[in-house]
C-alpha cells in the first residue's frame, strides 16, 4: 500500500517561494489562526494521510551575500515559527493522523527533546514522529551562538544523541507505574532506570521524564543523503525521507540506500520521496498553473534559499554556468544531487536555484487528477518507495483538491487505504 504524508512548513509560504502573493492563498493571512491549522488537520485526516510532517528552518538563511535581507524581503521561510505548537493544535482535532515534527539536535539536549516530543506522543495516544536533523544550517548556529560542527562529526554526535534518547525511552519498564491510591505508592523506582551517560559529545544524568505512549516512543524519521548521512539513517530511522528532482535520482537513491542498509546489516528501509503535485482540470491548465508558480519566484530569492541549504554564497557565481560540486558543511547530499554525476549534463546554477525556489528541488507531478494518480502509482511501483511526502502549492486549495480528486482515484486503484486500521502512527506506517 502507498503511504501519503503531508509536507508543510510553519511560515507564510510552504515549499514554493511567493505563494503568499496568490489571491487564493490563505497561509499568511491565517498563519496565527488556530482554526486554520485545525482545518488543515481535518482535511488530511479526511484524506486518510498517514501523517502531517513539518519541515523546519530554525533561523533565516544567511549565506547569500552573507545577509538575511533577501530572505526577509521575500518571505523565504521567514518568519521561522516553531512547528511543535501547530502540531499540538492539529492533533487536538484529529484521531488517527500522525504528527511529525522536525527538530534539530544542534542545541537542544536529548533530555529536553525527549520530554517535548514524547509528551506530544503520549497525549496523542502514540501518533507522534520526530524528524532528526543534525543541524546543517550556519544560520541556526549563529542564532544560538554556537560554532558549526564539521559535517561527519555532526553525525558522530547524532549517534550518541540517539543512544541517549533510546535510553530515556526504554527507561520506564512495564509495570513501573502502580498508582495505588490506598498505599500512596505511585511507581516502583526499581523499574525506572536512571540514564547516566558521559560521552564525547553528550552528558546526562536523569530518569526518563515522560511515560511511554501506546506505540512506546515517537517514530523516527531522517533525511540523510550523503554517505555518512545514509549510514546514520539506515541505523536509526524507521522512515527515510528523501528529495530528488528527477525520477532517475529517485532510482539512484533507492539503490544507494538499500546498499547502505545491506552493508550495515539493517533492514530494507522505508523511503518516502517528496513530491509537489500541480493539478488542473486539463493538462494545459495544470501546466499553466505550474508556469504561474515559477513566474512568482524571484531569482534572487531562489538563490538565497539554495545558498542557505547548501552552505555556499552563490551570489559570487555566474547563474548560467553549470553548478559545480564543492565542499560544504551544510547539505552534502543536496550538493551532490544538484551538481549531478561527472560526465553527464549538469543543471546551471539558475536552473538549480529555480528548482529550489519552486519546489525545494522536489519532483513536480503535473496534470489532471487522473494523470497525477497514474504517475504516482507508476513511480511508487517502479522505484519501490514506501510512498510520498506531498507538498501543496496554493494553501489550502491545492490540499483540498488532492484529497477530493486524487485520493479517491488512488483508492480505486487499490493502492491506498480506504480507512485507518490502526490508532498509532507506527502501526499505520507499517500497514500494507
Amino acid at each position: 500500500m502507498m503511504h501519503l504524508i503531508s509536507f508543510l512548513i510553519n511560515s507564510p509560504m510552504n515549499h514554493t517561494i511567493g505563494t503568499w502573493r496568490h489571491p487564493d492563498d490563505r497561509r499568511f493571512q491565517e498563519l496565527g489562526s488556530m482554526g486554520y491549522w485545525k482545518s488543515v488537520g481535518r482535511t488530511l485526516e479526511r484524506g486518510l494521510f498517514d501523517a502531517v510532517f513539518f519541515a523546519d528552518v530554525p533561523a533565516a538563511y544567511d549565506h547569500y551575500k552573507d545577509s538575511t535581507d533577501t530572505v526577509v524581503e521575500n518571505g523565504v521561510c521567514w518568519p521561522n515559527h516553531d512547528p511543535l505548537t501547530v502540531l499540538n493544535i492539529i492533533a487536538s482535532v484529529t484521531e488517527r493522523l500522525g504528527v511529525v515534527c522536525t527538530k534539530s539536535i544542534a542545541a537542544t539536549p536529548p533530555y529536553d527533546l525527549v520530554r517535548a516530543i514524547s509528551t506530544l506522543d503520549f497525549v496523542t495516544g502514540g501518533r507522534a514522529g520526530w524528524n532528526v536533523v543534525t543541524g546543517h544550517l550556519r544560520a541556526e548556529h549563529r542564532a544560538l551562538g554556537l560554532e558549526q560542527m564539521e559535517h561527519d562529526a555532526r553525525y558522530d554526535r547524532a549517534d550518541e544523541y540517539l543512544k541517549v534518547c533510546h535510553a530515556f525511552w526504554n527507561g520506564i519498564e512495564p509495570g513501573a507505574v502502580i498508582a495505588d491510591r490506598a498505599s500512596g505508592r505511585f511507581a516502583d523506582p526499581t523499574l525506572v532506570k536512571r540514564v547516566k551517560f558521559d560521552g564525547k559529545y553528550i552528558r546526562t544524568n536523569a530518569v526518563p521524564p515522560v511515560l511511554p505512549s501506546p506505540q512506546g516512543r515517537p517514530v523516527i524519521f531522517q533525511a540523510g543523503s550523503s554517505s555518512r548521512g545514509q549510514k546514520f539513517a539506515v541505523e536509526n530511522a524507521e522512515v527515510i525521507f528523501a528529495i530528488q528532482p528527477t525520477e532517475a535520482g529517485m532510482h539512484k537513491f533507492m539503490g544507494e540506500i538499500r546498499g547502505t542498509a545491506k552493508s550495515a546489516g539493517a533492514a530494507d528501509p522505508k523511503v518516502t520521496f517528496g513530491v509537489q503535485v500541480v493539478l488542473g482540470g486539463t493538462e494545459e491548465q495544470a501546466k499553466r498553473h505550474q508556469m504561474e508558480l515559477a513566474d512568482n519566484v524571484p531569482l534572487d530569492a531562489a538563490m538565497a534559499r539554495l545558498s542557505g541549504t547548501l552552505g555556499v554564497d552563490f551570489s559570487k557565481y555566474d547563474p548560467d554556468e553549470p553548478i559545480v560540486a564543492q565542499k560544504t558543511q551544510a547539505s552534502q547530499g543536496g550538493m551532490a544531487t544538484m551538481a549531478g554525476e561527472a560526465g553527464k549534463p549538469r543543471m546551471t546554477l539558475r536552473q538549480a536555484a529555480m528548482s529550489a525556489g519552486i519546489s525545494t528541488t522536489m519532483l513536480q507531478i503535473v496534470g489532471t487528477p487522473e494523470q497525477v494518480a497514474s504517475e504516482m502509482e507508476r513511480i511508487w511501483r517502479e522505484t519501490g518507495c514506501t510512498g510520498f511526502n506531498v507538498t501543496p502549492t496554493i494553501n489550502n486549495g491545492s490540499m483540498d483538491d488532492f484529497v477530493d480528486q486524487v485520493v479517491p482515484l488512488l483508492q480505486k486503484k487499490n493502492v491506498f487505504r480506504k480507512e485507518y486500521r490502526y490508532a498509532t502512527l507506527r502501526e499505520n506506517l507499517q500497514d500494507n
